[in-house]
């Protein structure tokens, strides 16, 4: 594809991760706004290194520029920048991240008078999600998040529009006419990815329906990045999905089976990880994916308890939930406090005591855990069963000979109480949602289900 062609370059990385290691810079700039805030600029700016270094970036320098009144050029003042610009060509600095959100011509500003590769947030976290994509979906939502995010900054990120064509007196002006064209072609672009996401949709749509024909309840994990969501996921239901000290370590959403206590199984769902300010065209591109948390019957917010910046990303979790239609009140949520492992031994038990409180005066249900160690997982198991079964309980007796009934109630209700007689036949009290007891009932006809 010749290089003229402006559907080379859509989509193209803006961090080549096979060149050599790159310097950067991160800068923070701290609004005047955010004094008082739940996150200080100090905890922002570490995120925002976090996520640089999610890019394989050697950070040179990480910077605070507070910033008291925004210059429209350049977000920065004109002191500030002539700063940075020095101390960029001093440290030999090949990447400038900017941890906010620029415009496109503050973004082309700042690289002029840089002389470097200018990063903004909403574009550093765009390239991340586009390295981690596995699955079709995922990189379809991705493609399509960075298209639109590149639709406004085509001057600066398609380099062949700098070129002037020839003047066959075909095309008018060279400028503008080509950028109309680049427009249009990455238009057309964007309607045969969101076509192709409408039919992966579909798919998952249909998989979800019958995941709803079966009596399994459903939990979904949610929680900041890198709050440890991963490993909770692995530690209950023993699989091996990445876990990474490492921010969006995993993106697409992953299904296993849980095995509650009491034999009843349910399907855990580990979902994108959620960070502030979080780019539009990601929360929109994302917005399938976390259906999943929507559609679930119990919803777990872990947080990494022993963060200082625990509350303000608990502030931002919960924002996004409210997009969602879950109030910070629902009785779908439950807390996980994760990480007590890395507090001192003897903060434990007042940890678990204060999650014990929190439910008590006025805040969800909350549960102190080490998904690295297990502590406490055993006890929101347990309390995981009790939730989903909100079924009364039902009286059944079954004939020895009845052992592939009595799988079926394992495989798919939860056996509370079991009992045999002289003559090997079962008394079994067990629990099961409505549609789960009409398949019994049309499966096993001669053993009646009695209430109570």
């Amino acid at each position: 594809m010749s290089n003229n062609d402006p559907q080379s370059h859509a989509g193209k990385p803006l961090i080549d991760h096979r060149a050599p290691v790159q310097r950067a810079l991160v800068i923070h700039p701290a609004r005047t706004r955010e004094r008082g805030g739940l996150r200080a600029p100090e905890s922002r700016l570490e995120e925002a290194e976090g996520l640089a270094r999610a890019l394989d970036l050697k950070i040179v320098a990480g910077e605070i520029a507070p910033i008291r009144q925004v210059t429209p050029a350049t977000l920065i003042g004109g002191g500030k920048v002539a700063e940075f610009g020095e101390r960029i060509k001093a440290d030999e600095i090949d990447v400038v991240v900017v941890d906010d959100q620029l415009t496109p011509v503050q973004q082309r500003n700042l690289e002029k008078a840089w002389q470097a590769k200018v990063i903004d947030r909403t574009g550093l976290i765009l390239e991340i999600f586009a390295r981690r994509a596995r699955t079709r979906e995922g990189k379809l939502q991705v493609e399509l998040a960075r298209l639109t995010y590149e639709r406004s900054r085509l001057v600066r990120t398609w380099t062949h529009l700098e070129r002037q064509r020839g003047g066959f007196g075909v095309m008018g002006g060279p400028g503008e006419t080509q950028i109309e064209t680049d427009r249009r072609l990455l238009a057309e672009k964007m309607d045969k990815l969101k076509k192709e996401l409408v039919e992966v949709r579909r798919t998952r749509t249909l998989h979800r329906e019958a995941r709803r024909r079966t009596p399994y309840p459903t939990i979904a994990l949610v929680g900041y990045t890198n709050a440890g969501k991963s490993t909770l996921f692995n530690r209950l239901t023993e699989a091996e999905v990445l876990a990474k000290d490492m921010l969006f370590a995993t993106l697409d959403p992953t299904l296993r089976e849980l095995k509650l206590p009491g034999g009843r199984p349910a399907i855990l769902s580990d979902t994108v990880g959620f960070i502030s300010d979080l780019p539009h065209e990601l929360v929109e591109a994302f917005r399938a994916t976390l259906e999943e948390v929507e559609e679930a019957d119990i919803v777990l917010h872990v947080r990494d308890i022993a963060g200082e910046a625990s509350a303000a990303e608990a502030a931002d979790v919960r924002a996004v939930l409210a997009d969602l239609g879950l109030e910070p009140d629902d009785s779908r949520l439950i807390e996980v406090w994760n990480k007590i492992d890395t507090l001192p031994e003897d903060d434990h038990a007042v940890v678990r005591a204060r999650a014990l409180r929190f439910g008590e005066t006025g805040g969800v249900e909350a549960w102190a855990v080490s998904a690295l160690s297990g502590e406490g997982c055993d006890a929101l198991l347990t309390r995981l069963a009790a939730r989903v079964d909100q079924a009364p309980p039902l009286s059944v007796y079954l004939p020895p000979e009845a052992g592939e009934a009595v799988a079926w109630l394992y495989r798919h209700g939860r056996v509370t109480d079991r009992s045999e007689d002289g003559e090997g036949a079962l008394h079994l009290t067990v629990r099961l949602d409505p549609q789960a007891q009409g398949r019994f009932e049309r499966l096993f006809p001669d053993a009646p289900l009695i209430a109570g």
